[in-house]
């Protein structure tokens, strides 16, 4: 009689024995609507390998999907390629219950897995470009420091063409479809985007970098297998690569975001203003009031932008604590190449404005204006907005 959870084939070695959490809304403050999925895999060539764990929670889940292949007790090697805790949650009570010949992980990886668990886990630390068999199969592990931990590697598979790529190419989206080719366009960009966005940002250097070193793996007709997700094979393998090369890039469009708190609708009324010079002069725009929006969605919409503009009214000598809120997690996120301006209503002191300026200009966006309004803001103050909107829109790309 077959168990409820089943191992899924991904290529002729490899099977995913993951786990899907629909219910997951957030992610370290990046709301994923979506749920997420926690891919682990087994291989089975000569040795039975398995490839990461889960969250865990999710520990009998992944042990019943490998049972339904092996028993687990036949596990001979553990690879780690990242030791957040949703890929190894349940990592020192799998090594306990299975015992496994050994474990590795990247160097760094033994150092984090001992600081997380402190149970003295017999771990092999791995080399950047080190290749191994393991049973009849090759594999060679490629250190990935900082995307997006400093323990991150890749493990790549000779004999399926398979890179088992860790958070890389990877999003957060529940569901039951294991493959790229079996889910939307639509679906893939908009959650692979806003994965980047809100994850990998800080470090598209680094990811420019990466994408040279995997073009090197044969995998264009071979397959990616991440952390999260769906698992890409034949031409979404190369449609993923390119995409990451885009995002990575972080190249200006003629979209401006902008972002802004209102108490009473002055500050409010000043973005609309700053909204029709924009439109006016054919830039894209895309409103977002801190009342009504995800910091997630925010970082996603600047990735693709070429200007932020951000807006507060003062309150307690300070702005707004949700501007604040979404200001620290876009500048932690260091995002690159915009232009922008800083505009606001006050009552009697007006720090807000000033406050909003320091923390773009800490983020290296090029300020072109800014704008105060006593109270409610006139006639003259808004054609002043309106006009700002018609400067940025001149710097953005034709």
């Amino acid at each position: 009689m077959k168990g409820p959870f089943e191992a899924r084939k991904v290529s002729k070695h490899v099977y995913w024995v993951g786990s899907i959490d629909w219910g997951m809304r957030d992610f370290h403050g990046y709301t994923t609507k979506r749920g997420s999925t926690y891919n682990a895999y087994l291989v089975l060539g000569g040795k039975n390998i398995l490839i990461d764990t889960v969250k865990s929670s999710f520990k009998d889940e992944m042990l019943a999907r490998i049972s339904s292949l092996i028993n687990p007790h036949d596990i001979d090697y553990i690879i780690s390629n990242h030791s957040e805790p949703d890929h190894t949650g349940c990592l020192a009570e799998v090594i306990e219950l299975v015992e496994p010949e050994k474990v590795f992980a990247s160097a760094m990886g033994v150092k984090a897995l001992e600081n997380i668990f402190h149970a003295g886990l017999e771990v092999t630390a791995v080399k950047n470009g080190e290749s191994m068999k393991l049973g009849d199969l090759n594999f060679t592990f490629l250190e990935t420091r900082m995307l997006h931990w400093p323990d991150s590697m890749f493990t790549y598979l000779a004999e399926d063409k398979l890179l088992f790529s860790q958070d890389a190419f990877g999003m957060h989206l529940a569901t039951s479809q294991r493959f790229a080719d079996e889910l939307s366009d639509d679906i893939l960009h908009d959650e692979g985007k806003k994965y980047y966005a809100n994850i990998l940002t800080p470090y598209s250097a680094l990811v420019t970098s990466l994408l040279k070193k995997v073009s090197g793996l044969n995998i264009k007709i071979g397959i990616i297998a991440p952390a999260h997700g769906p698992i890409w094979r034949g031409d979404d393998v190369g449609k993923v690569l390119n995409w990451w090369s885009d995002w990575a890039a972080q190249n200006p469009t003629r979209k401006a975001v902008i972002l802004y708190g209102s108490m009473w609708g002055c500050t409010g009324a000043m973005a609309r203003a700053i909204e029709e010079g924009l439109v006016a002069e054919g830039a894209s725009v895309k409103v977002m009031p801190v009342e009504s929006c995800r910091r997630s969605d925010a970082a996603t919409e600047v990735l693709d932008a070429g200007a932020l503009v951000v807006g507060s009214p003062t309150l307690n000598n300070n702005m707004l604590p949700a501007v604040a809120d979404f200001l620290t997690y876009l500048r932690g996120l260091k995002p690159k190449n915009l232009v922008g301006a800083v505009f606001g209503s006050y009552g009697w002191s007006g720090e807000a404005v000033g406050q909003l300026r320091d923390i773009l200009e800490q983020m290296k966006v090029e300020l072109l204006g800014e704008i105060k309004a006593n109270y409610m803001p006139d006639a003259e103050a808004l054609a002043r907005c309106r006009a700002l909107g018609v400067t940025i829109a001149a710097r953005l790309p034709k």
